[in-house]
């Protein structure tokens, strides 16, 4: 028996609270600092001894027999005297909040608990609650277009009010945008981290981090005070997908850490969509493709989710009341009027209103500053 069969028949039941006590608790940290130590090696010992603290004080010939772990694993463990970082661990946790939950505590995600491989424990800032299960990961590229952030941030405050939890990876660009979408509904996010949740990153979003604290949570399977390093990042997206009913993909290359998130969701039997780009588009190359090849369904709107996922939204959405006309003088009317929710070149708004360049700017710029026109890239602009 291997060490994934061996790892595979200890089962997380919620019940067994003598895997979620104060000692155990402990006891999985310290194996988790051992050198070459993982999920699953931790996963196949507590199915040999029983719990992470019999592992711990089992010999050092009990340990080699173990399937995956070998002699010189098992030396690590058995020589393993670095109790006093375990509690300093824990000691940071308590400054920064965060506490740690087992894959026995009934508090861990219902559908995490479901993966192949999922984590032990997680370190957990804010709150996970039961609802989070009903979960849509939305990823992408850091290096999105202002179209990529437009779709994220309106599909994740779509979601939200349809009673989602936005699960994505507090990244620059597509991440950053979902989060945002989500809390800006009034809605919950959480966000998963390849650094430790005592250490944001990226840093620039320290007040992102907080903002998703107040209406959702940060967690990471890494130490608290965890670097960001490369390695974490594959390893933390089964996550963001294993927590969600599915992975929509917002806007991604052909190769990058999105493709990565989307066919782990697939490995893990879960839903992938993809919002299609325009053809020349390389940073929405990645999401083509996907649907090319047939590995994610096409999304365009909310509906083409919840058809996919054969759910009703949890509470039905109140019809929009109709926004009362804005307060505008002839020209920023005809201006308003000329614009829509997809980006229109300034030259096309000066064919189609007659105004010069320098008078529309001027105008333009009125309607920024009313909050009812944005502007992008390239003298383009739409309604806000």
């Amino acid at each position: 028996m291997d060490m994934d069969e061996a790892s595979r028949t200890m089962t997380f039941d919620p019940a067994n609270a003598s895997l979620d006590t104060y000692e155990e608790k402990r006891a999985l940290i310290a194996l988790s600092m051992a050198p070459g130590v993982g999920p699953g090696r931790i996963r196949a010992m507590i199915a040999r001894f029983g719990s992470a603290t019999a592992a711990l004080s089992a010999s050092r010939r009990a340990l080699a027999e173990v399937p995956g772990i070998g002699p010189q694993t098992a030396a690590a463990i058995a020589a393993f005297d670095g109790h006093a970082a375990v509690e300093a661990q824990f000691e940071k946790a308590e400054r920064v909040g965060a506490t740690l939950v087992t894959a026995w505590d009934p508090g861990y995600p219902r559908l995490l608990r479901q993966l192949y491989d999922p984590p032990v424990f997680l370190w957990v800032r804010g709150r996970l609650v039961e609802a989070d299960a009903r979960a849509v990961a939305i990823v992408g590229t850091r290096r999105a277009t202002d179209y990529g952030r437009r779709v994220a941030h309106g599909l994740a405050a779509e979601l939200a009010r349809r009673g989602f939890t936005i699960v994505s990876g507090l990244a620059y660009g597509i991440d950053a945008a979902a989060h945002r979408g989500a809390l800006e509904a009034g809605g919950r996010t959480v966000a998963v981290l390849g650094s430790g949740v005592g250490r944001i990153y990226p840093a620039r979003h320290a007040r992102l981090a907080r903002d998703v604290l107040g209406q959702g949570a940060l967690l990471s399977e890494y130490a608290v005070d965890a670097a960001p390093d490369a390695p974490n990042f594959p390893r933390r997206n089964r996550i963001i997908s294993g927590l969600a009913l599915g992975t929509l993909v917002a806007e991604a290359f052909e190769e990058g850490g999105a493709l990565i998130t989307a066919r782990l969701a697939l490995e893990q039997n879960r839903e992938v969509f993809a919002v299609p780009s325009p053809v020349h588009s390389r940073a929405g190359a990645g999401c083509n493709r996907l649907i090319q090849k047939g590995y994610a369904k096409l999304v365009l709107t909310v509906e083409d989710v919840l058809e996919e996922l054969g759910m009703a939204p949890a509470t039905k959405a109140e019809p929009a009341l109709p926004e009362p006309p804005p307060e505008l003088g002839p020209v920023e009317r005809q201006l308003y009027e000329a614009l829509s929710e997809s980006p229109v070149h300034l030259d096309a708004l000066c064919a189609a209103t007659g105004l010069d360049v320098s008078t529309a700017l001027v105008y333009l710029l009125s309607l920024e500053f009313k909050g009812l026109v944005r502007q992008m890239a390239g003298k383009q602009f739409f309604r806000a």
